[in-house]
């Protein structure tokens, strides 16, 4: 029972994050928005790891290490998703991440061994591709700037199925350490050009109270907090048990944004979300 309320809050905090974001474009920049939800979820990861006695290391490699998977885990794909938001909604940006399981799989058959594709796989990708270009075609079409953001959503995703490679290629740490120390590493990065670039404290504006909640929440919540969680489900119940939230995030997404938000509804969004979560189905069966 304890998997699966831990199970439906991932869900709950990765799939209401696309929403999130949007409120938080509402007061802050994108570059803002990411350097502070990875500086926040660094400082409560650090707080968490303390507490438990663990320690970072002091290897140069380990930090190389860190700081490899902080980019192309964090930094890259936060920043392609919030840029992307700026012009598509929170449903759509939902919808179009849930190509990572199938993008991952692709990298998987050329990067890790024993996970070969097979013809369900292969049927599965075609599927959730035919998904994704339902989701661009009224872009496609009408030649929308929204094309140019959907792309980046993608690459977003692309981003984090790489890093889900290296993950398993990479040697490995103590959970908490390791996450501790890539949030710790993208900080030192992200939050130095923040400060130069926008200098925030020099802004005359005063932040929607919403914006900033927002952005509390979301390094708080669906970084930090979920990747407690995240570990605790793949301890407890295996990575397979986990897989199961790549069918409902998206739907999760798309409804959110929906319900709350005021987003519209579009049949083509239902049809493109059922291609892709038929996808991903497809690509779990064995021969």
């Amino acid at each position: 029972m304890g998997n699966w309320l831990a199970l439906l809050a991932l869900i709950a905090l990765w799939g209401t994050s696309f929403m999130f974001i949007t409120l938080a474009l509402k007061g802050f920049s994108p570059l803002g928005i990411v350097a502070c939800r990875i500086l926040l979820a660094a400082l409560v990861l650090s707080g968490v790891m303390s507490l438990k006695g663990a320690r970072l290391p002091t290897a140069p490699y380990a930090w190389l290490v860190f700081f490899i998977l902080g980019i192309i885990g964090n930094l890259l794909p936060f920043y392609l998703i919030t840029w992307g938001q700026q012009e598509v909604s929170s449903g759509i940006a939902g919808l179009l991440m849930a190509i990572m399981p199938l993008a991952t799989m692709i990298l998987a058959h050329y990067l890790v061994a024993g996970e070969d594709l097979n013809r369900f796989k292969v049927a599965g990708f075609l599927l959730g591709i035919s998904g994704v270009l339902l989701v661009l075609w009224p872009s496609i079409v009408g030649g929308s700037s929204t094309l140019f953001s959907s792309i980046l959503i993608l690459l977003a995703a692309l981003a984090y199925a790489f890093n889900s490679i290296l993950v398993r290629r990479l040697p490995q740490s103590e959970p908490l350490v390791s996450v501790a120390g890539v949030m710790i590493s993208a900080s030192v990065l992200i939050v130095p050009l923040w400060l130069f670039q926008e200098t925030p404290w020099r802004q005359e504006q005063t932040y929607p109270l919403t914006a900033v909640l927002s952005l509390l929440w979301l390094g708080v919540g669906p970084t930090a907090l979920a990747t407690l969680l995240l570990f605790a489900v793949i301890s407890s119940a295996g990575p397979s048990f986990l897989s199961n939230i790549n069918y409902v995030i998206p739907v999760v997404a798309y409804f959110t944004g929906a319900l709350i938000l005021g987003e519209a509804i579009e049949w083509h969004s239902i049809a493109a979300l059922t291609l892709i979560i038929a996808g991903i189905a497809l690509t779990r069966r064995r021969l």
